[in-house]
């Protein structure tokens, strides 16, 4: 909805828009943003799947993208291509909708780190009329700069919500376990570690509020400035919540049977997602920072 539903809301197509968003709401249709590729890392515009033109409006894709999320169990897929310039030029990028069992479609799905499920698609001769062009070159990658900010925006608050239920459990944990005939929460350098992971949970839900009001500042410097910003503080959380977490939980911290690990896991793929710490701490550092 955020990710897909994101690019058909900002892209100006109201054909498609009105023809797609109503069934992703009722639940009928899934559409997965296919996005990243072998060699892109982070770079929204290092694209080299290409979108050739037949001369009628229509385009024929070929390329590949990796860890398509959902990109498994789709029924469609919006996928960026390059219709001109160079693999890393930020004009000539379009965004098309291809349906996912099309003919050249070809797709090998595994679980994620998390428990979820992700693809790569390989797209080989690809066919799509005019009807499929969400967004033409000169606006595809601007439209996708959008929408992953407004993504970000929404796995912060995901990592929020997250961290909270981690650092609730290890409270509790701490409560209840006990060594040397009394709880190990009396401990008193436990305790320092419980306050650093509640200041760490509350300094990434300052970030979050602040990343979810400036997901729809229309001056695209100051919206990724702010961002970028937030990803930063949300992963260095990450890192101090769970890190901290399986710690003070010990062995049980590790068990597939016991949340704490399963909170750290999607934590973790939430840091990595559109860009960990350190890749938005560079762009910050680039930007000039915040002030």
């Amino acid at each position: 909805v955020v990710r897909s539903g994101g690019v058909l809301r900002h892209a100006g197509n109201a054909g498609l828009a009105a023809e797609l968003i109503p069934t992703l709401i009722e639940g009928k249709l899934t559409v997965a943003l296919a996005f990243q590729e072998r060699q892109s890392r982070y770079d929204l515009a290092d694209v080299s799947t290409t979108a050739r033109a037949d001369g009628k409006g229509g385009y024929t894709l070929e390329g590949e993208k990796v860890v398509v999320w959902a990109g498994d169990s789709a029924d469609k897929l919006i996928v960026t291509a390059r219709v001109s310039g160079g693999r890393s030029d930020r004009s000539g990028i379009g965004l098309f909708l291809i349906d996912a069992n099309a003919s050249g479609v070809t797709r090998r799905g595994y679980p994620t780190q998390d428990g979820m499920r992700a693809a790569d698609v390989t797209l080989s001769a690809v066919r799509v009329g005019p009807e499929a062009v969400i967004a033409g070159p000169d606006k595809g990658l601007a439209v996708l700069e959008v929408v992953v900010d407004e993504a970000i925006a929404a796995l912060c608050a995901e990592a929020v919500g997250a961290m909270t239920a981690l650092q609730e459990l290890t409270v509790d944990y701490l409560k209840t376990r006990k060594q040397f005939g009394v709880p190990i929460g009396s401990f008193q350098v436990l305790q320092h570690k419980a306050v650093d992971m509640l200041t760490a949970v509350e300094q990434a839900r300052s970030m979050a509020y602040y990343a979810t009001m400036m997901a729809a500042e229309t001056d695209a410097r100051e919206r990724r400035r702010a961002v970028s910003a937030a990803k930063v503080q949300i992963g260095r959380s990450i890192k101090i919540v769970g890190e901290t977490a399986i710690q003070l939980h010990g062995g049980i911290g590790m068990t597939m049977e016991y949340k704490a690990g399963h909170y750290f896991k999607r934590l973790t793929m939430i840091d990595l997602a559109f860009g960990d710490a350190d890749h938005h701490l560079r762009l910050l550092a680039a930007a000039g920072g915040l002030t």
